[in-house]
């Protein structure tokens, strides 16, 4: 039996503990705060890039994988633990029509159910939306989730497991090494030992890995986020338009997002933030115009180059590994990329060609 050290508890590092521990390995998984508190819970929980026809194949790949797999993996962590993720095919409504070209080729090549629609069509399926609208692109198939649920999922299966150790409030430290043989990681009150360490930390990957000579381009890019509470069923379908967004759950609760700040690891939210949201919101959907928004957050994305992740074994450190860099589509890729992480790992037939995303080469 194999042992690893799963260094962060997001959605990368919870699901790739979940890969391992199935397959009959030990694991030791260390969070600097509590599991899936940080970017996996702020992000909106769209089960697609915002735009996927402006991402290179790669993202496509991991993306096409995991849309796929999203709804068995709900129903299995609903089965475990009673807590439902609410992955919701509620469709989407692209109202930004310059690039309506390039998304049809896009939709064609790569056989995804995107049309052309007209505004009988949009305002049937969102009335309460800003009237003006001619055309929109639609997908019909496309889900949502509730991503802080899928966390809550996936920690309560994690805890399920005896092979399975979890220790939040534990930041790591530094890496144990003997020589160019990565052991462990070191926290501030234990040495935690393993065949193989994986680091899934964020936007905290490139200064977390910078101590250990490894120099990996992932910074902190701030997102913020707006919610608001009407009644369930108001709002049938996500709405995008010129980069913004607004998301339905089951419950009424709408969010509104987002930000793309470079601020370092600030995530105060802002005044600035808060009113340009708004004006989004009620241009988008003028009812909210009456209401004020319950709750506004702040989240850091892991910002990598052409949001293409970093997923395989870290040059010069053997037993180091990486899944980090997804950007702002880090609960989108998920799946595959956890699943590409431990195919690797444990030396299985790959779920996806891992080449596009191996450090090597990319370091």
């Amino acid at each position: 039996m194999q042992d690893f050290v799963v260094v962060g508890g997001g959605v990368m590092g919870c699901l790739s503990a979940l890969n391992l521990l199935e397959a009959g390995c030990r694991v030791t998984l260390l969070e600097r705060g509590e599991c899936g508190r940080e970017a996996s819970w702020a992000g909106g929980g769209i089960v697609s890039p915002l735009y996927p026809w402006r991402y290179e194949e790669p993202v496509r790949a991991l993306a096409n994988w995991s849309q796929g797999f999203y709804p068995t993996l709900a129903a299995q962590l609903l089965a475990a633990t009673g807590i439902d993720a609410e992955v919701a095919p509620c469709g989407l409504l692209w109202l930004d029509h310059a690039e309506r070209a390039q998304a049809r080729a896009w939709a064609q090549t790569h056989q995804q159910p995107l049309s052309e629609v007209s505004s009988p069509f949009i305002y049937q399926r969102v009335p309460q939306l800003a009237s003006g609208y001619q055309s929109a692109l639609w997908q019909a198939d496309l889900a949502n989730l509730r991503n802080p649920r899928l966390l809550q999922a996936l920690r309560a299966r994690l805890l399920q497991f005896a092979e399975f150790q979890l220790h939040e409030r534990s930041p790591a430290l530094a890496l144990l090494c003997d020589g160019q043989q990565v052991t462990g990681v070191r926290t501030a009150t234990a040495e935690h030992r393993a065949d193989a360490v994986v680091v899934a930390t964020g936007a905290w990957t490139g200064d977390w890995l910078a101590q250990a000579g490894v120099a990996v381009p992932v910074v902190p890019v701030k997102g913020q986020m707006l919610l608001y509470k009407r009644e369930p069923g108001w709002l049938k379908s996500v709405v995008l338009h010129e980069g913004r967004y607004a998301i339905p759950r089951k419950d009424g609760h709408i969010l509104i997002g987002s930000t793309l700040e470079h601020a370092q690891y600030d995530k105060r939210t802002t005044e600035e933030a808060l009113q340009s949201l708004r004006y989004s919101a009620e241009a988008l959907l003028p009812d909210l115009a009456a209401m004020a928004p319950v709750a506004q957050w702040a989240g850091l994305r892991p910002g990598s180059p052409e949001g293409i992740p970093y997923i395989g074994p870290v040059p010069g450190l053997d037993g180091l590994w990486l899944n980090a860099g997804h950007y702002r589509n880090g609960l989108v890729l998920a799946p595959a990329s956890c699943r590409l992480l431990a195919d690797l790992v444990l030396q299985r037939e790959p779920a996806l060609n891992p080449q596009p995303y191996l450090p090597a080469g990319r370091l």
